[in-house]
């Protein structure tokens, strides 16, 4: 149980740090974050366990976890760190290195590429983050609906059991805290509509 929320809450700061940039300390809970879903990944569970007793930013969380590299230089890049470091609270569906790996792939396109657009970057961090602080009990009345996101298009929260899905990513890890909200890490980077 301790692996899992250290490594949930390693997740929750990467997406944090996305949530954060673009919410900008919006207060308003919204009906959209994750849902409670499967045990998390056994990759996700080697992660260090230091951070999970006190919790930190969700930028200090992703920071901490090793496995949100990425989605760490991405937020950087997007100028979205003093955001995401903000009070929140925020919501924030964490993709892990090996997400991002496998959208790059079906963009077509280079970890240096997407770095390099900034505003781009920023739309799909964006749309990793719900603003308020949604937890994996609130995703229960939220099957079926479509939930907006700091980036303005919505996602689809759908249950199957235990199974929480945010468009087509599955949560693996859910409730990981931060000091400034929540963070559920997703197999999937999610990719707003064009």
């Amino acid at each position: 149980m301790r692996t899992t929320r250290t490594a949930a809450t390693l997740v929750a700061a990467g997406l944090a740090a996305i949530l954060a940039l673009t919410a900008c300390g919006s207060d308003k809970k919204d009906t959209a974050a994750a849902a409670p879903t499967t045990p998390p990944a056994a990759a996700a569970a080697t992660t260090t366990a230091a951070m999970a007793d006190k919790p930190n930013t969700i930028v200090d969380v992703a920071v901490g976890a090793g496995n949100f590299t990425v989605l760490v230089e991405a937020v950087k890049a997007a100028g979205l760190v003093d955001t995401l470091s903000g009070p929140g609270p925020f919501t924030v569906f964490a993709p892990t290195d090996a997400a991002f790996a496998d959208a790059l792939k079906t963009l077509g396109i280079t970890k240096a590429q997407l770095l390099a657009d900034p505003a781009k970057l920023k739309t799909i961090l964006t749309y990793h983050v719900v603003p308020g602080e949604v937890m994996a009990a609130d995703v229960l009345t939220m099957n079926g609906k479509d939930v907006a996101t700091v980036a303005g298009p919505t996602v689809k929260v759908k249950i199957n059991g235990s199974t929480v899905m945010i468009n087509d990513a599955t949560v693996t890890t859910a409730d990981v805290k931060a000091s400034n909200g929540v963070i559920h890490v997703i197999d999937k980077v999610l990719l707003p509509p064009s």
